[in-house]
């Protein structure tokens, strides 16, 4: 992996995927500034998910060049700890991306050793208060804490080694509508705080509308359109394919 001079703190160019025959995406290009929320729309199936697994080294049959941060990366290589470090993937589901037998502080501080950080105690302290956890939740384990407490751990996790871009893959679908408010409003507050980065997939256009400042709306591995976020309030959208897919969300 090389430092390349980069204008995007992600940049994709003609990036296809592959598993096995299948094709899931198909060409795709786009880059995200620093500091900036962008949103992968579509039906299921159109490839959002794919592009995130690339990005974070969970596909490797991809062709097309990939950088985040200026580091390049090599299809088939394994990421490195520098690139780790920059990027970290929260999943859709809380509890089962966390290690069910492992506690909290378990959890927190096994990534802050990979990767070499010292004051161990004093960085869960820290994360876990950014997140919005007491440190009566430190030594439990992830069945003794409720949906929205496991996202936070998830995204704690994620946090603790200070990455420069969060990928989101339906951060808040498995949970029920009060929790998914606050922790958009979390995700919100650590971005201005610590100058994130997010690229986000789901299926709720609300929760584009809050975060995101421009979005990517995908069909059948291929980009339909590219617009921003104001779109979703104006239907100022290119393709026919986008208005039937948001006049359906709509309804």
């Amino acid at each position: 992996m090389n430092k390349n001079p980069s204008s995007g703190m992600i940049e994709v160019q003609d990036l296809s995927v592959r598993y096995g025959d299948f094709v899931a995406v198909k060409g795709v290009s786009f880059s995200v500034a620093a500091g900036e929320t962008f949103g992968l729309v579509g039906e299921s199936g159109s490839g959002k998910s794919t592009i995130l697994q690339a990005l974070a080294g969970l596909a490797d049959d991809w062709s097309g060049s990939m950088s985040v941060d200026g580091l390049a990366l090599v299809a088939g290589a394994r990421r490195s700890l520098a690139f780790r470090k920059h990027l970290q993937m929260v999943f859709q589901d809380p509890y089962g991306s966390l290690h069910p037998h492992q506690t909290v502080d378990q959890i927190l501080s096994s990534p802050a050793r990979i990767h070499g950080f010292g004051s161990i105690d004093r960085r869960i302290a820290e994360v876990m208060e950014a997140v919005g956890l007491g440190p009566q939740f430190r030594f439990r384990l992830p069945h003794q804490l409720s949906g929205g407490q496991r996202q936070r751990v998830a995204i704690a996790r994620a946090l603790i080694v200070e990455p420069k871009v969060l990928l989101l893959d339906e951060p808040t679908s498995a949970l029920d509508a009060s929790v998914q408010a606050e922790i958009l409003n979390l995700l919100v507050t650590l971005r201005h705080e610590r100058g994130l980065t997010y690229l986000l997939v789901t299926h709720d256009l609300s929760v584009v509308a809050y975060l995101c400042d421009r979005l990517a709306v995908m069909e059948k591995g291929s980009f339909v359109e590219t617009q921003p976020i104001e779109a979703l309030e104006t239907g100022a959208f290119d393709q026919d394919y986008t208005r039937r897919l948001f006049a359906a969300a709509a309804r």
